[in-house]
């Protein structure tokens, strides 16, 4: 699946071409798009194929193409503090645009098949908490994954309020995934080859639309050829924040709301300068027209005298103001981390201050 959108250069291009197609449509999902950059999800030898609208698979990792992780971001309707399950959940990579926009008081739980991916999932996401810059921009709901056949869930398990499949669902084990959800919850999940939203708007009231057609591998079966009986899959448990992780996250939200009433001060209510645009000089360009008559092509030129010399002054211009302007052209600093120098210019204990930090490297 994929190849809807032109490939990109970065993750912002690849994020900017899924926005002009419409996959991505809403602020927050944009947001968690651009924090999570997705070739730090591939191995290092593919990663030149990490901003292709495409799927990639490696063994048992697996990567959905852009569009299609779109379509289900929009789809699930996330919100803070909501719980979510994520079957099929892989290298993280969804798990963790999720967990950005669940924010610190929701549930992130995935189930996996494979433990090599899901080992190859936790360093991903210890990556992402150790070292990127988006990290501090956002309050986290990390994920945590178990290994096991999402068929074989325990039936004592909690509810969600937000499920996705990433792999083709069977019609007859459409209702086992229905009942994963709680009344006003949000299933998505690949459904008889169309990418399918199911919402529960009562006790047995459900709501199903199509999004779009797609091809997914399909759910494997339980295997019980070896010892005969069901190897039941037991979902973390919904764990209660200590009072000092409580701390941290008040405390960090403070001085967030600080660093930003501080910008809006200096910046005159969030106005800034406008950036600085290289005046660009219009060249007088020769006039082509080419007609074309049955198979033969034919070119005429219309050019005026005078045009040679005035693009020799036009070029000639054209270096000198890049002369004149290189310095200010040069590549922009690395983005300032507020936060980081905020916390660590605090009267406090070095062990309290990486605490508030994550112990994050710099």
């Amino acid at each position: 699946m994929g190849g809807a959108v032109s490939a990109g250069e970065d993750n912002d291009e690849l994020i900017d071409n899924l926005k002009e197609a419409q996959y991505i449509r809403t602020e927050l999902v944009e947001q968690a798009f651009r924090a999570i950059d997705r070739a730090d999800y591939y191995l290092e030898e593919f990663k030149d194929n990490a901003y292709k609208d495409l799927a990639w698979k490696h063994g048992n990792i697996h990567l959905s193409a852009p569009c299609i992780y779109s379509e289900v971001m929009e789809a699930l309707d996330l919100q803070p503090g909501l719980s979510f399950l994520n079957l099929g959940s892989g290298t993280g990579y969804l798990s963790s645009m999720v967990g950005l926009i669940l924010g610190p008081f929701g549930v992130n739980h995935g189930v996996e098949l494979h433990s090599d991916v899901i080992e190859y999932a936790k360093q991903k996401l210890d990556f992402f908490i150790k070292t990127s810059d988006s990290f501090d921009k956002f309050e986290f709901c990390e994920p945590s994954f178990v290994t096991g056949n999402c068929l074989e869930i325990s039936p004592d398990c909690t509810q969600y309020d937000r499920v996705y499949c990433g792999a083709g669902v069977q019609k007859e084990h459409e209702d086992y995934m229905k009942n994963l959800l709680k009344v006003g919850g949000i299933l998505v999940m690949p459904l008889e080859e169309k990418l399918t939203k199911i919402t529960r708007t009562g006790p047995s009231a459900w709501e199903t639309k199509k999004i779009l057609a797609v091809s997914f591998a399909p759910l494997i079966q339980p295997n019980h050829a070896d010892s005969g009986k069901s190897r039941l899959v037991h979902l973390p448990p919904v764990a209660v924040r200590s009072l000092q992780d409580l701390a941290r996250i008040a405390i960090r939200g403070t001085i967030k709301k600080i660093i930003h009433q501080e910008t809006m001060s200096k910046n005159g209510n969030g106005l800034k300068n406008p950036p600085r645009f290289k005046r660009r000089r219009v060249r007088r360009r020769r006039m082509e027209t080419i007609v074309f008559l049955d198979k033969e092509v034919f070119a005429s030129r219309i050019s005026n005298p005078s045009d040679d010399n005035n693009n020799s002054e036009d070029l000639e211009e054209e270096r000198r103001e890049e002369e004149e302007t290189k310095p200010s052209e040069l590549k922009p600093d690395p983005p300032v981390n507020f936060l980081r120098e905020k916390v660590l210019s605090l009267p406090l204990p070095d062990p309290l201050k990486y605490y508030l930090l994550y112990y994050r490297e710099k």
